[in-house]
């Protein structure tokens, strides 16, 4: 077998924010560029491409994972949730509205990954305190320094729920 033989293309069934997708990928493309490139999922950003920064945060079967980490064909049968999955304008996810509230952005960048991160942490075993808060958020970087009103929106939907 010569490797010109080999094939780079697979086709994944995955269910992005609720919709079925049967998708032909190159098994080397990211997750991340699969949403942002393939399905035109823009709210997931590309920050630094290595783990490091959290901006491509998205829920994989309910777990939070960094996008630009992990390989579109492993996550074929699996159930993803982007930003755009959460709420919609008119309907905000509870920690989409926290953040508005609380002012959790500024230039807006990293917010998709905070929020995802976020919603994740809700369902994670967290102490009630800030420290808590920050410790499980520490994979979600904001380059404004938001995160005294990240933490608030966060503690608030805490309170709520």
């Amino acid at each position: 077998m010569q490797a010109t033989d080999i094939s780079l293309e697979t086709t994944i069934n995955l269910t992005v924010n609720g919709a079925p997708q049967a998708i032909t990928v190159d098994v080397r493309t990211s997750l991340l560029d699969l949403l942002r490139e393939r399905l035109h999922l823009s709210g997931t950003k590309k920050g630094c491409d290595h783990g490091q920064c959290g901006a491509c945060t998205v829920h994989v079967n309910g777990r939070r994972v960094t996008s630009c980490l992990t390989l579109a064909v492993m996550h074929d049968g699996a159930e993803i949730t982007t930003i755009e999955g959460l709420g919609t304008p008119d309907n905000l996810h509870p920690m989409q509205a926290a953040f508005v509230a609380c002012d959790g952005y500024q230039c807006g960048y990293c917010t998709s990954g905070q929020i995802m991160s976020a919603v994740a942490l809700l369902k994670e075993p967290c102490g009630p305190d800030d420290a808590a808060v920050k410790e499980l958020m520490s994979g979600n970087i904001c380059r404004c320094g938001a995160y005294a009103n990240i933490v608030a929106a966060i503690q608030q939907v805490r309170k709520n729920t």
